[in-house]
């Protein structure tokens, strides 16, 4: 590399310095509910392991056995060696897609819906934002994406690489369904297909998407399709842990629900559910999935040992319920005198503590990790300009105790 390049990277890093963006990655030791970081224990409540099954070593030892019981040809191999369309295709893989299509169509059914779907599972939430788009629009089809504010910039990337001639994409203010009227309503005569992309749960405000009414939107004009990222609902939300769309009860009126394995499921991947049909054109189309390595057998069944305790813990989505409110009732009641904050509704594990300015976002944090918390700075340009915040997360494993501790502290 030339000399010259260098100096350029090593000048812009200064200036990352100077506005206090700079990122580094940090060493840790998991144990449990806690990460050891420089020598010092830490309560973790930074992570999306919502449900705390990352660092449940019982889970573990349990899952390990059943391994180790099986005969040694039939044990998940540690690597899948290629893609799915050469030998990366698994019976841990296969089996995974039939068990989340039957909890799936389980809901959907419970709903008195008739309406049938497929499962098509991904190496992570990234690769299948990034690959279900640019997919999607590669038909001959005047196309027209109209995305929430604040989705994650995965999908910012999948629209970028969606765009073509025939393929357009503009952003609505954050769950401002007003603004996203009118851009329906100024869509040109000429749009045959639009494609409203929302996440269920916001990753950094904790809020949440009116589905209800993105439905509404959708009844009423026969081009829209509604792509729905529910990668923080999951195993959170809904009586089975299905998430924001089973608790609306909405399910069968998302053309494109993503969902990942790398939070409340304490594994890795993610997958999509969609028609059929839609299912067979991404395999053939979707680079990510045509072109990657597929995730090793081992991780499917980790996940598939997981679902299939995932509709059963009930008591511990209660709890993260609990524990999220009291928290959020705490800093709406520091920050607010309306009697409204005694009323709050429960979003999602995710509370924001939005201080604004860079520098008191990393001093807050600095802050809480001398007093036992192991927080993080969320600063520009994971968020807005002047929203840097300490994005505080709660688990079920997090005891009402430890709510209490926090809340001192903040």
């Amino acid at each position: 590399m030339a000399s010259s390049i260098v100096a350029q990277l090593h000048e812009s890093l200064i200036h990352l310095k100077s506005q206090q963006q700079y990122r580094c990655l940090p060493s840790l030791e998991h144990q449990g509910r806690y990460v050891v970081s420089q020598g010092k224990t830490l309560l973790n409540i930074a992570s999306n392991d919502y449900l705390g099954l990352g660092g449940d070593t019982e889970l573990q030892t349990e899952f390990l056995e059943q391994i180790q019981q099986l005969p040694v040809v039939k044990r998940p191999k540690m690597s899948a060696t290629s893609s799915r369309l050469l030998t990366g295709n698994d019976i841990q893989l296969e089996a995974l897609e039939e068990e989340l299509q039957n909890w799936y169509q389980s809901a959907i059914e419970k709903q008195s819906l008739t309406d049938s779907k497929s499962v098509l599972v991904l190496n992570s939430g990234y690769h299948a934002n990034l690959g279900i788009l640019p997919a999607l629009t590669t038909l001959p089809v005047k196309t027209l994406i109209l995305a929430d504010k604040l989705v994650h910039a995965s999908i910012i990337d999948g629209m970028r690489l969606s765009q073509s001639k025939l393929v357009t994409y503009r952003r609505y203010r954050h769950n401002d369904y007003e603004h996203l009227a009118k851009f329906i309503e100024q869509a040109d005569e000429t749009v045959e297909r639009i494609i409203i992309v929302t996440e269920s749960i916001f990753s950094m405000d904790g809020d949440r998407a009116d589905l209800q009414q993105l439905v509404q939107l959708k009844a009423a004009d026969s081009r829209i399709e509604l792509y729905v990222d529910e990668a923080h609902a999951i195993g959170v939300l809904g009586d089975t842990g299905l998430g924001l769309a089973e608790e609306t009860q909405t399910l069968a009126d998302i053309d494109y629900l993503v969902g990942t394995f790398g939070k409340a499921f304490a594994s890795v991947g993610a997958y999509i559910l969609c028609d059929d049909i839609v299912k067979q054109w991404l395999i053939n189309t979707m680079r990510p999935l045509i072109f990657s390595t597929a995730l090793p057998p081992i991780n499917h069944a980790w996940t598939r040992f997981i679902l299939a305790k995932m509709p059963n813990l009930i008591d511990q989505r209660a709890h993260l319920a609990q524990i999220s409110v009291k928290l959020s009732q705490a800093i709406a009641q520091r920050h607010h005198t309306s009697p409204i904050t005694q009323h709050i509704r429960y979003d999602s594990p995710i509370i924001p503590y939005i201080l604004g300015d860079n520098g008191r976002a990393i001093a807050k944090a600095q802050q809480l990790q001398a007093a036992g918390f192991y927080a993080l700075p969320i600063r520009p340009p994971t968020v807005p300009a002047n929203t840097a915040r300490i994005r505080l997360v709660m688990n079920a494993k997090l005891t009402n105790e430890d709510c209490e501790q926090l809340i001192e502290q903040l």
